[in-house]
């Protein structure tokens, strides 16, 4: 048996691990799926004072009040910018990393930089505004990817479409603008890393790459949303790396 956490993406919640959370706890893991402050069940949280930071120390507590101990870690999209500060503060609770597709932050530079949706001026400045109590509180992420499926939908049936689309929600502002405060060189662990190309990570791949990380790649049948509309193909993937 193997403990694996997931980290789920933006605008997302645990829920979205479901149906491959539950072929992994069928086959005898231990799965957990945390939902980070101010997403999904956890949005009644949302607010300007959730940080990037907050999200890190979501996951330390999961794997200090579960006693989690030789975990897999797999972080998703955003999650992906999770991943190094859970290791460099719970390192030895984590014994491999593997990615879905996730960003791999830079320390010191802001999610929103990373994925190149602003400068560094311009994250800067909409992080001190939050830090005073004004500005936007959420993304609007989920409105926009809703908004976006009409011109380009998933590659995914209809129904797992619909099944995510209708549970996604809004995220803080916050946790895209704050500073990371560790870079995924702090991972100082096995790093496995599947990339879909074609696709909003693909800039992300490179960094992997730089890193020593073993990255192998899906596409273009596939898009990002893989883990829901194709979740055969990430269990496939993890399966081998357990």
């Amino acid at each position: 048996m193997t403990t694996i956490v997931f980290l789920h993406g933006g605008g997302m919640g645990g829920w979205v691990w479901e149906e491959i959370a539950e072929t992994l706890r069928a086959e005898g893991h231990k799965v957990l799926t945390p939902t980070f402050t101010g997403f999904g069940e956890r949005s009644h949280l949302i607010g300007r004072d959730v940080t990037h930071d907050v999200h890190v120390t979501d996951i330390v507590n999961v794997l200090e009040f579960e006693d989690a101990k030789d975990v897999v870690l797999v972080p998703f999209s955003y999650g992906g910018s999770v991943a190094p500060g859970v290791v460099a503060r719970a390192g030895d609770r984590v014994r491999k990393v593997v990615y879905f597709d996730g960003i791999v932050p830079t320390a010191g530079q802001s999610v929103g930089e990373a994925m190149g949706y602003m400068s560094t001026e311009e994250a800067g400045g909409l992080n001190t505004l939050l830090e005073s109590g004004e500005g936007p509180i959420g993304t609007g992420v989920d409105e926009m990817q809703r908004a976006a499926v009409k011109e380009k939908p998933y590659k995914m049936s209809t129904e797992k479409q619909e099944w995510m689309l209708a549970r996604m929600s809004d995220m803080p502002m916050r946790g895209m603008v704050s500073p990371v405060t560790h870079g995924a060189d702090a991972i100082d662990t096995q790093v496995d890393y599947l990339g879909v190309v074609g696709d909003v990570m693909e800039p992300q791949h490179e960094r992997a790459r730089a890193l020593g990380w073993n990255v192998e790649t899906i596409g273009p049948d596939v898009d990002h949303g893989f883990i829901v509309g194709h979740p055969e193909r990430a269990l496939d993937y993890l399966r081998s790396r357990l």
